[in-house]
């Protein structure tokens, strides 16, 4: 859809999705608007009927009219029978398909989001055409975000969307899969719980004592007492502060209800230095200005110094990570602590339900769940947070109950459709 589109020879996997649009929808001046739009061939087909129409069998027919007809859309992937067949449900207009399909149902999951055409022939339905990447079930909210923006379109027309609204608003079904397949190749953007992006400060400041910048600083440590912070540190034999170390803490969490307090940073504090590291840029400068101000000339800024995420990982190494992943396993050992580590972590997941999460908009599981759409979208974190646990992702094995969500949102464990992959699914419209 870009005006200077990147060579094709360069995106070869997408010559899977590319050469069917191609072929049987492409207009070199655009799509058709209005009535003519659900006439559906494109230029290359058309002129290919006109050519060789009269000698194309029943089945060529049959075959070119799917081709041109049927809209690419959006399908949610029910069960798989690797290597036989698959069932998927239409997340634009509903209902369910049952394809036979011996490539795809090899590696698609259970929720995961494909962009594709059905073809509907006599007594079975296959895909005519699939993108080559298929979306997890997280992205479940854009695809309905789409079908929202499709429905506005309808409203006057007071009726559900139909395939021929997908025919018509092709080219916008298209940008969205576009648009999906972008965001699934940029790396994510790590942020803090303020919402910065990761930039790792570490700011060096020369001090002119170490007790005055505790004092000055100390309140800094919400929630925390002055006893508790020098009972931690270390004194000279003249009985004057040497080393201490604290966290710029901030009452509460606004994303995670359950937590006492947030970190902000840390405050380091060594005779004659005092070190303050923090994760985005905008917290440094409300560090630095705070020191500042506090210790007005017993400071002296002397460095920052910046650093990427990937910097950071880079610098960690592999060694630091191994090392704690063993040192973890060896705590793990013990069943208390097990079992204190596994009860911390379902108190955390079962919070969540009380969480406003953005692609609920703004709302929180428990609220989402009373209306059909945001029951939907919850539908499908709840299944991308159980691929995780069957990938493994939870360390050592410690896995929360996933099954307790489901119980306090009310929602079922699955779908007949999921529960019972061998029943007889429907065929799509045509």
């Amino acid at each position: 859809m870009s005006d200077y589109p990147e060579p094709l020879e360069d995106q070869e996997e997408e010559l899977a999705i590319f050469m069917p649009y191609f072929l049987f929808h492409w207009h070199p001046a655009g799509p058709p608007r209005g009535k003519k739009a659900t006439d559906g061939a494109g230029l290359i087909a058309q002129l290919y009927l006109e050519e060789k129409g009269d000698q194309l069998t029943d089945k060529d027919r049959l075959f070119l009219e799917q081709a041109t007809a049927q809209p690419l859309r959006f399908y949610e992937v029910l069960w798989s029978k690797p290597g036989e067949r698959m069932e998927l449900r239409d997340i634009l207009i509903g209902g369910e398909t049952e394809v036979i399909e011996r490539t795809a149902s090899r590696t698609l999951k259970q929720g995961d989001i494909v962009y594709g055409q059905i073809w509907n022939l006599t007594g079975y339905s296959i895909l005519g055409c699939l993108a080559p990447f298929a979306f997890p079930p997280k992205w479940k909210s854009e695809v309905i975000g789409l079908r929202k923006k499709l429905q506005k379109r309808i409203a006057k027309k007071n009726r559900d969307l139909g395939a021929g609204d997908l025919v018509r608003y092709a080219e916008e079904v298209r940008e969205a899969y576009l648009d999906l397949r972008d965001a699934l190749h940029t790396p994510p953007t790590l942020a803090n719980a303020d919402g910065d992006p990761l930039m790792f400060h570490t700011m060096a400041f020369e001090v002119a004592s170490a007790e005055a910048a505790f004092e000055a600083l100390v309140s800094l440590a919400v929630g925390r007492t002055k006893k508790e912070l020098r009972a931690e540190a270390e004194f000279d034999e003249e009985g004057k502060l040497r080393d201490v170390q604290f966290d710029w803490l901030k009452k509460g969490n606004r994303n995670t209800p359950t937590w006492e307090n947030t970190i902000l940073g840390t405050i380091k504090i060594s005779e004659c230095l005092l070190v303050a590291e923090v994760n985005s840029e905008n917290r440094a400068r409300r560090l630095r200005d705070k020191i500042e101000k506090r210790l007005g000339t017993g400071a002296v800024h002397k460095s920052t110094v910046v650093k990427t995420t990937e910097e950071m990982v880079k610098s960690a190494g592999g060694q630091q990570k191994r090392a704690k992943s063993k040192k973890m396993g060896e705590l793990l050992r013990d069943p208390e602590v097990r079992k204190q580590l596994k009860d911390h972590l379902q108190e955390q997941v079962e919070a969540w339900v009380h969480k406003k999460i953005p692609v609920l908009g703004g709302r929180t599981p428990m609220e989402a769940v009373k209306d059909p759409e945001g029951r939907e979208i919850v539908e499908s974190l709840l299944l991308q947070w159980e691929r995780h646990v069957e990938d493994g992702v939870f360390h050592q094995g410690v896995v929360p109950d996933l099954g307790a969500l489901r119980r306090i949102l009310k929602l079922p464990r699955c779908s007949d459709a999921r529960a019972n992959p061998w029943r007889v699914g429907r065929h799509g419209d045509a």
